[in-house]
């Protein structure tokens, strides 16, 4: 009988821990990655596979949650280094892994400079190698299943997977922010597609399954599932409102940043948290300009 496993592997970014994990999961004879990092970490990624005894060639499935260049952005160069592989991706994410040209100038605004050095070049995935997966569907890949959740809030072309032999949920970012040895949980809320009633109906979906240890891209595998996202959903809620009466004052977006940093940051130092943890992970400028986006577009301030 073949042996199962699942590993995480940090992928070092920017030469930090604790920023950005891959899962790899492997039988013996058939191997997966979900999540998959930039391309500036990917060489980092098949060294560290191949360290734990899994020949390249045996890597077939690359699964990202969803096209953000921190969890897909290297499938394109990978899928020229591993030629058994196939990419597995959200049906409103995979044109754009196709064509990378909008998200590519959609990142730059945010990044400008810093582009290369975050996440290196975004090659496009060939059109034979992209398998589009949608909601409810069951995945057969490294001797085990994986049940995909469509699970939009943090951005519309979000999946988790549900390994349902052992209730592992592969989460992406729909399940926050959390570094090990911590209990605080961030939510992540870049622009420009934050749906906050979305992302409560996701965690909802979520709740109903079996899951028994969420496995964060940011970062690491947590038991208390329940409580986690119950803390996830109150601190998504509690951080609208406050950036909504941010909004509604007119504040510029400068200083959205540094009131929704303040406000955060005292909440983590009253859990035990260490705030620059975090900031890798889900910085406070993306997350206060996603809230912006969501509040001026809602309330027709935009």
């Amino acid at each position: 009988m073949s042996q199962l496993r699942t590993e995480l592997i940090d992928l070092q970014f920017l030469g930090y821990p604790l920023a950005i994990a891959a899962y790899l999961l492997d039988d013996g004879a058939d191997a997966a990655l979900v999540e998959v990092g930039p391309t500036s970490t990917a060489e980092t990624l098949l060294r560290e596979v191949q360290a734990r005894g899994v020949p390249l060639e045996r890597v077939r499935h690359l699964i990202v949650t969803h096209i953000h260049l921190d969890h897909a952005g290297a499938l394109g160069w990978l899928l020229q280094r591993l030629p058994q592989a196939t990419a597995y991706v959200h049906p409103i994410g995979a044109p754009h892994m196709l064509d990378p040209s909008r998200l590519i100038s959609s990142a730059s605004r945010l990044y400008g400079e810093m582009m290369e050095r975050l996440w290196g070049e975004v090659i496009p995935v060939p059109q034979e190698r992209l398998r589009i997966v949608r909601d409810g569907e069951s995945l057969a890949v490294a001797g085990r299943t994986l049940l995909t959740v469509d699970t939009p809030g943090h951005a519309r072309h979000h999946h988790a997977y549900l390994d349902e032999a052992t209730g592992v949920l592969f989460a992406g970012d729909i399940a926050g922010v959390r570094m090990p040895g911590t209990t605080y949980v961030r939510p992540p809320t870049p622009p420009p597609e934050l749906d906050i009633e979305a992302w409560q109906a996701s965690l909802a979906k979520l709740r109903v399954l079996p899951i028994q240890q969420l496995a964060l891209t940011h970062f690491g595998v947590f038991d208390d599932v329940e409580r986690h996202l119950n803390e996830l959903e109150t601190r998504l809620l509690d951080w609208a409102a406050f950036t909504r009466k941010q909004i509604e004052q007119g504040v510029s977006d400068s200083e959205l940043m540094q009131r929704l940093r303040d406000y955060g940051n005292e909440e983590m130092r009253q859990q035990g948290a260490e705030p620059s943890s975090y900031d890798l992970g889900a910085g406070y400028e993306l997350i206060a300009l996603g809230f912006a986006r969501y509040w001026r577009k809602k309330l027709g301030l935009s």
